[in-house]
C-alpha cells in the first residue's frame, strides 16, 4: 500500500502561478511542473518563462527559511540544490517567494493552485498561459519599471529617445509568447542560460 502512495506522489503534477508583485498591469505566468522538481531547477524555469536573463543572485522563501544555491553564500540559507518544490509548496492555495536581483529585488510569488495526481499528456515543465512582457534587466525594479513605462508612453517625454535608445529601439510591455516559451523549456537546463 504504501509504495502504491509513494507512485502516487512520485506523478504530482503543481499547477503554479507565478505572478510578478507590485507590477501593473500584473506580469504573471501558469505553469504545470513536476512537484519533485529541486528549486535550483524551479528557479531555471522561473528564468525562462518569465523572460529573465539569470543575470544575478535569487533566492526562494518559505515564510521561514531562505534556499539558493550553497556556491552563492546567502547568509542561513538552505541548499536549493537538495531540496524538492514538494517539500517547501505542500497545499493548493499555499505560496512561497522567490527574489531575482538582490539590488532591483523583483519579487515573484509562486502560488500552488492545484496539485494534479493523474496522468498529464504533454510536456512538464509547460508554461499553460500568462500575461506581460519580462521587464527589461537593470531598470530599476517595479518602481523604475513603472517609469520605464511611463516615459516611453510618452513620445514627447523629455527621457523618451535615450530611454529607446537603452531598450534598444523597441520594447512592447504586452508582449508574451507562450509556443516560444514552451519551444525554450524543451532544451538543455530548461533554456536558461547556467554557468556552472
Amino acid at each position: 500500500m504504501r509504495s502504491n502512495l509513494n507512485e502516487t506522489q512520485a506523478k504530482q503534477i503543481y499547477q503554479v502561478k507565478i505572478v510578478l508583485i507590485d507590477t501593473k498591469p500584473k506580469i504573471w505566468r501558469r505553469l504545470l511542473v513536476s512537484s519533485d522538481i529541486l528549486l535550483v531547477d524551479l528557479h531555471r524555469i522561473i528564468q525562462t518563462t518569465m523572460g529573465w536573463t539569470n543575470s544575478h543572485l535569487h533566492r526562494f522563501n518559505d515564510g521561514v527559511m531562505d534556499y539558493s544555491p550553497k556556491e552563492f553564500e546567502v547568509e542561513d540559507s538552505i541548499d536549493s540544490r537538495k531540496v524538492k518544490l514538494k517539500k517547501i509548496l505542500k497545499k493548493e492555495g499555499s505560496k512561497i517567494l522567490y527574489e531575482y536581483d538582490f539590488g532591483d529585488s523583483w519579487d515573484h510569488d509562486i502560488i500552488l493552485e492545484k496539485i494534479i495526481t493523474e496522468d498529464v499528456k504533454g510536456q512538464i515543465p509547460e508554461c499553460m498561459s500568462g500575461k506581460g512582457n519580462c521587464p527589461p534587466e537593470d531598470c530599476g525594479g517595479t518602481w523604475g519599471y513603472m517609469d520605464l513605462l511611463k516615459t516611453i508612453s510618452n513620445p514627447k517625454h523629455e527621457d523618451y529617445k535615450s530611454m529607446m535608445d537603452w531598450l534598444g529601439g523597441e520594447f512592447d510591455p504586452a508582449f508574451f509568447d507562450k509556443e516560444l516559451i514552451n519551444s525554450q523549456l524543451k532544451q538543455k537546463d530548461f533554456g536558461c542560460i547556467w554557468i556552472e
